[in-house]
């Protein structure tokens, strides 16, 4: 405490804050909070006993942090926004157990938003100022409005295919990406008077052999889809029908593709993080798969998915 500073002005009741600390004027820190190193907590904040903050943690004015809220390390808060913990508050009534709220490590929360309790805010994630984000939200997403809704990733470079696809284009046509080892496929189309034809040849076009196969639907335009990677299984998507838009990462490069056309295909190789988002409502994704089904082949866990990669797993 003695290595921190606190605005003559400022009440902080907690002996638990970190060396390079500021605490600002009219602010108020309860008993039982934990601040880390080298934060700055502006005017005006309040900040409840049962809170952990992180290190390098910014926390601007007029935020009140409740009993449950944790953020981790080198999160923004931006002024006015609002954080909560009892999804069905009364006067004078209070829950065995406040709802815990985690932003983790790296994540940014626009001013005058408002965060539901018991969800996450993924790392480095972005929730864009005056949304109302009533539900977990993924790593890397940006989200905004009321109800938060996701409109793209953060540093997520956007893959501009050459459109419009070419007829009787070579079935050999690659295109490479900053994504270690994606590949957008721009299969061989034909039109004539009967109507348009895509075709693909196993173990050309589509560079494995398939073994299994599935079809994704009916997908509400807020829902995302994927959120994973494999061990071993490649798969290789086609919007047969609508659009979807395919975000690839491989934990160093993450790139944006808009599949729009049944003459156009993604390849993922293993070890490449997905998701699928921002389904039109008439779209249907076809993915085809090298492996059978196996639970065990997928990793869920984003930070999980970085440690692997990272090690060259």
């Amino acid at each position: 405490m003695s290595d921190s500073f606190v605005h003559p002005q400022a009440l902080c009741e907690s002996r638990q804050v970190g060396a390079g600390t500021r605490i600002w004027a009219f602010a108020h820190v309860l008993p039982g909070a934990r601040i880390g190193k080298d934060c700055n907590i502006c005017d005006h904040v309040f900040i409840e006993n049962d809170v952990v903050i992180g290190d390098r943690v910014t926390v601007k004015c007029g935020v009140q942090l409740w009993d449950g809220v944790r953020l981790e390390d080198d999160v923004f808060v931006g002024p006015n926004a609002t954080f909560t913990n009892d999804i069905r508050p009364r006067s004078k009534q209070y829950p065995a157990v406040f709802a815990q709220t985690v932003v983790r490590s790296g994540a940014s929360i626009g001013a005058n938003a408002t965060i539901l309790p018991g969800i996450s805010i993924g790392a480095r994630a972005m929730v864009g100022a005056g949304a109302v984000v009533t539900r977990s939200v993924p790593p890397n997403a940006v989200v905004v409005g009321n109800p938060a809704k996701i409109v793209g990733y953060v540093d997520t470079a956007d893959h501009v295919a050459q459109d419009p696809v070419p007829r009787e284009s070579p079935p050999d046509k690659v295109q490479q990406t900053t994504v270690r080892g994606v590949t957008l496929h721009l299969l061989k189309e034909v039109e004539d008077m009967r109507g348009y034809l895509s075709v693909g040849e196993f173990g050309r076009d589509i560079p494995f052999e398939v073994k299994r196969y599935f079809l994704v639907y009916n997908v509400p335009s807020v829902e995302i889809r994927g959120e994973h990677a494999h061990h071993a299984c490649k798969q290789f998507l086609i919007a047969v029908k609508g659009s979807v838009h395919v975000v690839a990462d491989d934990g160093h490069n993450r790139e944006q593709f808009e599949l729009n056309s049944p003459a156009r295909g993604l390849y993922l190789p293993p070890m490449t993080w997905g998701i699928q988002y921002r389904y039109t409502p008439d779209a249907v994704l076809l993915v085809l798969a090298s492996e059978h089904y196996d639970g065990s082949d997928y990793i869920r866990d984003y930070d999980e998915f970085l440690g692997l990669s990272r090690a060259g797993q």
